[in-house]
């Protein structure tokens, strides 16, 4: 590195390569467009379909209590989370977290998503009719609510999110895991694991499970911005299960190139949240390391 690189806060694209970091329209042209068929889409875009096929392929996914497909559905959901203290609502077809709602608990017809936040049944009932119209789904299109099992936080992870689970998102090409991080909820997320709204990525060495660094709001960090824990002692249970059923996952859908969100039950292991035919770019300041060489290593094994 010349001394002019050194005392820069920013890189020219081509210093980006050269270091193997993986850039959006090498991504979109030689990763999306090449290896993602835009007839399979509808495997990852629509959850309720995600899980359907993880179900066919013996996959473990949240337990599906309701999904509400019309807006006379509605009325089935208070029979739906009837006796339920815990439970999740999410837009079949929507992105980056928009439009999930977390439940941790209830006080009778209260429900509790969040430290300070209750919601009622009509709360619930508009909530549900936004979904249907569109409002959190791609492309603004007509979508439906999934009412699913709510995975607690795995004890390994006390103290390092905050009011929310963590999870994991690894990527895949040609059924190959290439890249890891664990996804942490902190208090500007919201309790939600999405480094768009605000959640901590932590690097995942592929062959130990252990962090390698961390990244928030795309700066590389080194401790959790809320508890001010070190992210360096982070070991993820299940570590060979999770890469195995990401890459089971991944060859299922059909798709090239892939990112697999798990969450990890204390007892059941990993479970499939979602699959993503665009992951995003920030796992590289994550783990510190560039996508190009491992996706082409991968479509080169492929190809040999």
């Amino acid at each position: 590195m010349s001394r002019h690189e050194r005392w820069r806060f920013w890189a020219w694209p081509r210093e980006l390569k050269r270091r193997g970091i993986l850039g959006i329209n090498e991504r979109n042209l030689r990763l999306i467009a090449a290896l993602n068929p835009r007839s399979l889409y509808p495997r990852v875009d629509d959850k309720a379909v995600t899980k359907g096929l993880c179900d066919a392929k013996g996959i473990p996914v949240p337990r599906t209590y309701a999904i509400i497909e019309r807006y006379g559905d509605i009325r089935r959901f208070a029979e739906a989370v009837d006796g339920l203290r815990e439970f999740a609502v999410k837009p079949a077809c929507g992105s980056a977290g928009r439009g999930v709602i977390v439940v941790a608990g209830r006080d009778g017809e209260r429900f509790r998503a969040g430290s300070s936040r209750t919601l009622s049944l009509s709360d619930f009932h508009y909530h549900l009719s936004t979904i249907l119209s569109g409002l959190y789904s791609l492309g603004g299109d007509p979508d439906k609510a999934i009412v699913e099992e709510r995975i607690a936080i795995h004890p390994d992870f006390y103290g390092l999110a905050f009011e929310g689970t963590p999870d994991l998102r690894i990527i895949v090409c040609r059924g190959r895991p290439l890249m890891a991080m664990l996804r942490l909820p902190t208090r500007q997320s919201g309790g939600r694991a999405n480094l768009h709204q605000g959640a901590v990525g932590v690097g995942i060495d592929l062959a130990t499970g252990r962090a390698v660094g961390g990244v928030h709001r795309d700066r590389a960090i080194d401790a959790h911005p809320d508890s001010g824990l070190p992210l360096s002692g982070i070991a993820v249970p299940f570590w060979p299960a999770s890469l195995d059923i990401a890459s089971r996952l991944g060859r299922a859908i059909g798709l090239g190139y892939i990112g697999v969100d798990l969450v990890l039950d204390a007892a059941r292991g990993p479970i499939v949240l979602e699959a993503n035919a665009r992951p995003g770019l920030a796992i590289q300041i994550a783990n510190r390391a560039g996508l190009i060489g491992p996706t082409r290593a991968a479509a080169n094994a492929e190809s040999a």
